[in-house]
């Protein structure tokens, strides 16, 4: 018991949950302590498409399905689903005895409910369900959806789009997701009704999370679901972070500074597991402007022209800032698309050569021998080393004459700037839920729409690239599909709208008695773990 209790805090259930709450169980509470560098943005389900958002959700809310380690579909609350004798209708049979934490049980009411307020104008979920035309409600547990057109591909767009309380969200006056841009507050925000494994207690945002296990989930019984508590707490600074797991103020920490990796590994205790993520880091460009925002340069616009993208690409030195910033933790790419996505080829994740000389020729050839400043948005609580990355290719850059001034801030402020196009050269990582380019080229090149493009802040707009993109979404030839797949690819490369760096290798740091494995949507289900391998 003595080991045990140096490795996770137990209390007496009675000082935690409310009688009418006890686990039927040993009258013993687990708590498992999480640190993470940046925070979920909102506890909306649907104002906001972003990693560690929807991490914490996942634990309060479920999705139709998600994805197992090696990228398999897994029934959640869909126990089955399938196209119909009609192509363009997809049938969804829904999970029985399932309960919100209120008591109320979920039903085809609120899946249809909650598909139809992710495709909503607000939601940061809508771009990736265009291609539906309806939702109806069958039976209480069956839905069918009508998509413009034949969408294969259909139920993989799901692994995050959580299932909410119809009844709950208009009684708090939450029928429509977040609009995050604007800041807007609404009771969605702060507070949650989900079917998932763990109910919320307590939310401090930038601070603290608290949960509690839900007694009445419906896998009970098929999941360890150990941990009668879970507290999220946010410590952005690194050190703090490693300290606190090394010290076991903590459990796990889901974001290790790669720095201190082999530290972690060696302390008796504790371990590390490490694997890559489906996600790429990259730079943005504003492309579209006659004039930007953040440079000396008036008028005109360096980055419109593709000699200026194409010699900053050739300055940064992805191989350094592997082996520097990253500590060997980190895979150079040449393309935007990660390893686990369909369309990614070797030969378009090619690291291009770093050629001083070449670049300046171009900047040069460009009408920009003398160089030109511009503005750097990055963030410093997101990704791995993310504002060390821009520190670096700002003194790439500067090679070239290009003097780029680094604003370094948290996600909260990054993203919303992005968002509104607010920003001239920008940092941005981007992860694919479905592990399909349709995915990235819906969000990050088709043309902003109120739809499509969401994060598109680069300007670019192609409208032969936009029918390409859209008839992503109803080829049922799957081989003129990663054709069309390949000609968007071949295309983009040689517009260079965006400066690929590399794709995330994530580390989890933890104590050694837990199983955590690292998930390449870099998404921990506290429900799945077991506190003492």
């Amino acid at each position: 018991m003595r080991a045990m209790m140096s490795t996770f805090t137990l209390l007496l259930a009675a000082s935690v949950l409310p009688a009418s709450l006890l686990p039927t169980g040993p009258a013993v509470a687990m708590t498992l302590k999480i640190a993470r560098a940046g925070d979920a943005l909102s506890l909306d389900p649907h104002a906001q498409n972003e990693g560690p958002t929807h991490n914490l959700n996942h634990q309060i809310y479920e999705p139709l399905v998600r994805r197992h380690h090696d990228g398999s579909l897994v029934p959640t609350l869909a126990v089955s689903w399938g196209i119909t004798a009609d192509p363009r209708i997809w049938e969804i049979r829904l999970r029985g005895g399932v309960t919100f934490h209120d008591g109320t049980p979920f039903t085809a009411d609120d899946a249809v409910f909650s598909i139809k307020r992710a495709m909503s104008p607000t939601s940061d979920m809508k771009g990736g369900l265009t291609s539906i035309e309806e939702v109806v409600k069958v039976d209480d547990l069956t839905i069918r959806l009508r998509t413009k057109g034949p969408n294969p591909l259909l139920i993989q767009i799901f692994t995050n789009v959580f299932m909410m309380s119809k009844a709950w969200a208009e009684r708090n006056k939450a029928e429509a997701p977040q609009n995050f841009a604007a800041r807007e507050e609404t009771f969605a925000v702060r507070n949650a009704m989900g079917t998932g494994a763990y109910a919320l207690v307590s939310r401090e945002p930038d601070v603290r999370t608290v949960l509690r296990r839900h007694e009445g989930y419906w896998g009970k019984g098929s999941v360890p679901l150990e941990a009668s508590e879970v507290v999220f707490t946010v410590i952005k600074a690194a050190p703090t972070r490693v300290a606190a797991l090394l010290s076991g103020e903590v459990d796990i920490v889901q974001d290790m500074p790669v720095q201190d990796i082999a530290r972690v590994a060696s302390t008796p205790g504790l371990r590390v597991d490490i694997g890559a993520e489906n996600r790429s880091i990259f730079f943005g460009l504003n492309v579209g402007e006659a004039e930007l925002k953040s440079s000396d340069i008036k008028g005109r616009n360096p980055l419109a022209d593709v000699r200026v993208r194409r010699a900053m690409s050739m300055a940064i030195d992805r191989t350094a800032i592997k082996k520097v910033v990253m500590a060997d933790q980190s895979a150079p790419s040449g393309t935007i698309v990660p390893p686990f996505t369909r369309g990614h080829t070797a030969e378009l994740a090619a690291i291009p050569r770093r050629d001083i000389a070449k670049a300046k020729e171009l900047m040069a050839a460009a009408g920009y021998g003398a160089g030109f400043s511009l503005k750097l948005h990055c963030t410093n609580d997101r990704y791995l080393n993310d504002e060390k990355i821009c520190q670096a290719a700002v003194g790439m850059l500067g090679q070239i004459g290009i003097k780029a001034a680094l604003d370094a801030r948290s996600k909260s402020i990054h993203f919303p700037q992005l968002q509104k196009r607010e920003v001239d050269f920008y940092m941005i990582g981007w992860g694919v839920p479905t592990y399909d380019s349709e995915y990235m080229l819906s969000y990050l090149v088709h043309t902003q729409t109120g739809q499509l493009g969401g994060w598109n802040a680069t300007g670019y707009s192609n409208p032969a690239i936009d029918a390409k993109i859209r008839s992503l979404g109803e080829e049922i030839d799957i081989a003129k599909r990663d054709q069309t797949i390949a000609e968007i690819w071949r295309e983009l490369h040689e517009a260079q709208i965006y400066i690929p760096v590399h794709n995330q290798v994530n580390a989890w740091g933890m104590k050694a008695a837990l199983d955590a494995k690292v998930h390449p949507d870099n998404t921990i289900w506290i429900k799945d773990l077991s506190l003492s391998k």
